[in-house]
């Protein structure tokens, strides 16, 4: 594949992330995303079968950029706790990033784009589950740590309190899109995270 065509193929990938992301996976047509980067239909179809591979291929690219977020925020070198606090304040700055260049409340891609297609026998659900598996690797190690220093309970199950803590941070995004408002989020992310784990930690609220 020459320079141009990983050029183009790239680009219908990026259109079709931001598009899906600010929009709806139902309500973005290929014809939209080709006019996004000025290509024509034949492009598409030379590249993507449809525009199911093409969105399977955007939530592979949007779990690069959540990846890169994830190993900053997990550093081995924070403390476990200031892992998971990093984490909600990389995930509101995220967040309001986002608003402020589309307009509105996103949300997490992944979540949104497998969550509209659950059902569908698509692919889109079975992808989203095996990025989501590699997340929690980065949460099941900071409580690893944790038990380690003392600050959870050496019968903790990992593995249980990771998916708690991810599926409180995958609601809270999606209240945030549905209700269009980071308010919420910013002032309850941290401290229900802390308060999931036990902490008893003391943080400042949101103005």
């Amino acid at each position: 594949m020459g320079r141009s065509e990983c050029d183009t193929r790239q680009k219908l990938i990026d259109a079709a992330l931001e598009l899906m992301w600010k929009n709806s996976y139902s309500t973005v047509s290929v014809d939209d995303i080709c006019k996004a980067i000025k290509v024509r239909k034949g492009s598409f179809y030379y590249f993507f079968p449809s525009k199911v591979d093409l969105a399977l291929a955007a939530m592979d690219e949007a779990s690069k950029v959540t990846q890169a977020m994830y190993d900053e925020a997990f550093s081995a070198s924070r403390d476990p706790v200031a892992r998971f606090e990093r984490y909600a304040d990389m995930t509101v700055e995220g967040q309001e990033w986002a608003k402020g260049k589309y307009g509105h409340v996103c949300g997490c891609p992944l979540a949104t784009m497998g969550s509209e297609m659950a059902g569908q026998g698509s692919g889109i659900p079975e992808k989203f589950g095996e990025i989501y598996s590699q997340k929690l690797k980065h949460f099941e190690a900071a409580l690893r740590d944790m038990i380690t220093s003392g600050e959870l309970p050496e019968k903790t199950n990992v593995k249980v309190k990771a998916q708690e803590l991810l599926s409180f941070i995958m609601g809270q995004l999606m209240m945030a899109r549905i209700q269009n408002d980071l308010v919420p989020l910013k002032r309850d992310l941290k401290t229900g995270l802390l308060q999931l784990l036990g902490v008893n930690t003391k943080v400042p609220l949101a103005a």
